[in-house]
């Protein structure tokens, strides 16, 4: 089924999350803007980027974790659903949420480019706006294809009105409620 020409979504909410719970392991899907997306499985070095920004955020903000591909409810128009390679929250934020959880009380979410097709329009577009919509105060953007580290930040009406760029090697400041400090050259190292 597709959209229709009134952009009706694909398919409800309901059977996406029958989807979604049914597809194999190997396979990761969201619902944005009302169509079933398919996320790639991220590589070696997409794994390493997120496991380095887990130990960062650590370090400086004990109080918070980095949950890996933690479903997030998105988008209230069309009950979107996204699993960013990264969400940040207090401690035990997500205990006792299911699969796809609310986005209240989320700090940021995290996306790393993946090497594929639909990545700029998935990431730096359709996810971006879904998280600004949801109000999630900060999305960092870590973009493997150009080498830069982009900060969104002060949601409103569903877009962000903050964006700062920072090519990797840069000193990248996040700012509050995350108030952390990247410093991102070992980001050179996961380079194609």
């Amino acid at each position: 089924m597709t959209p229709s020409a009134a952009g009706r979504p694909q398919m409800s909410v309901e059977e996406f999350e029958q989807i979604a719970h049914a597809a194999p392991e190997t396979v990761r899907l969201e619902f944005i803007h009302g169509k079933l997306e398919v996320k790639p499985v991220p590589d070696g070095d997409h794994g390493a980027i997120i496991m380095w920004l887990l130990e960062r955020c650590l370090q400086q903000r004990p109080d918070v974790r980095l949950y890996p591909e933690q479903g997030l409810k998105v988008e209230g128009y069309r009950a979107g659903r996204a699993r960013p390679d990264g969400v940040l929250v207090p401690e035990d934020h997500f205990a006792g949420q299911g699969e796809w959880a609310e986005p209240d009380g989320v700090l940021m979410t995290v996306e790393v480019t993946s090497h594929d097709g639909d990545t700029d329009r998935r990431d730096q577009r359709e996810k971006r706006d879904g998280y600004a919509a949801a109000a999630i105060p900060v999305y960092l953007l870590i973009d493997r294809d150009e080498c830069v580290v982009t900060v969104y930040s002060d949601p409103e009406d569903g877009k962000y009105r903050s964006r700062c760029s920072y090519a990797y090697g840069e000193t990248v400041e996040i700012p509050a409620p995350v108030g952390i400090t990247l410093e991102t050259d070992r980001l050179k190292n996961y380079v194609r």
